[in-house]
């Protein structure tokens, strides 16, 4: 966990909790939403499956996102590879899928309404110069003309909590965040502003992913609620690591899921969500285990858990 986390700081609390709590009572929607940049890993397939059990345990619709408006980072051929590993484990969504790439008049728009409302100011720092916790300098003294990036102004002395339900009552410090960026200085919408645009555009009431993520949580509640948007409810399921503890990434040539038969993928993955899988259920085909594995969903043992390691 981030050192923003904290439960002693003093100021206003804006809570989430409310109304993550209150969207369960209408129709559920969830969404898995990777990038396509290399081939699926088990780290991505547990986020999928862990948000695609939860939609099916609440008789929800699941819909797929393609994250690729990082397009120096995407690698060709990934995205059919990643739909055609998520399709061949019966993990298939219930809508048409969505492509970032396609939405940047909505990106365009929500950071035409924050800067309106006074949220969202240039900036020209660069990592080197800000690497830490962004101090706030673009926003003390604006930026001089030229190519900037935009971030998204946090409330000085605010507390943001939510609950999560796998990782309880998580409370964070909005100056031990900083400002974060929302526009990138090549024109691009950044991760925080896209992805709370997103699911507000699709409706998402639930967002199942990795607690790597975690910490991302109170910039994008801040960001939908000047955007107006209703806060999706949060599960933050157990980030996979190596055998070392490392994030898995497709960049460090994490082992690719394709490279199992799908059965046996389902099966590992479910063994790091922490259910026993009998042998006679690992060799079945990919639709009679998720039935199985609907059974027991959510796992009480996740409660609280932040990671768990690939088996060697």
């Amino acid at each position: 966990m981030s050192a923003a986390r904290s439960s002693t700081a003093t100021g206003t609390i804006a809570t989430a909790e409310s109304a993550a709590t209150g969207v369960a009572a209408g129709r559920y929607r969830g969404r898995f939403a990777p990038s396509p940049t290399g081939r699926l890993h088990h780290g991505s397939l547990v986020a999928a499956l862990a948000s695609w059990l939860d939609a099916r345990r609440h008789r929800g619709a699941w819909l797929l996102r393609i994250e690729d408006l990082d397009v120096a980072r995407n690698v060709a051929g990934s995205e059919d590879a990643i739909l055609r590993t998520l399709d061949s484990l019966g993990l298939t969504a219930d809508e048409p899928l969505v492509r970032q790439s396609t939405r940047a008049d909505l990106y365009h728009a929500a950071l035409e309404r924050l800067h309106r409302d006074g949220l969202a100011y240039r900036c020209t720092c660069s990592r080197s110069e800000e690497p830490g916790i962004y101090s706030g300098r673009c926003r003390r003294h604006p930026a001089p003309p030229g190519p900037a990036a935009w971030r998204f102004a946090m409330t000085a002395g605010e507390r943001i909590a939510f609950q999560d339900g796998f990782q309880g009552r998580c409370q964070f410090d909005a100056d031990l965040l900083g400002d974060p960026v929302i526009f990138r200085r090549d024109g691009i919408a950044a991760y925080q502003l896209a992805v709370v645009v997103d699911d507000a555009d699709q409706g998402i009431t639930h967002v199942v992913r990795g607690a790597d993520l975690l910490d991302s949580t109170p910039w994008q509640l801040r960001i939908g609620a000047a955007l107006g948007a209703q806060a999706p409810a949060f599960i933050h399921v157990p980030l996979v690591t190596g055998p070392g503890g490392e994030k898995l990434a497709k960049s460090r040539s994490a082992p690719a899921v394709a490279d199992l038969p799908p059965g046996q993928a389902l099966a590992v993955a479910l063994r790091l969500l922490d259910y026993s899988v009998p042998e006679e259920v690992a060799h079945s085909p990919p639709a009679r285990i998720l039935d199985w594995a609907l059974q027991d969903w959510p796992p009480a043992s996740l409660q609280g858990r932040a990671s768990v390691a690939l088996p060697t």
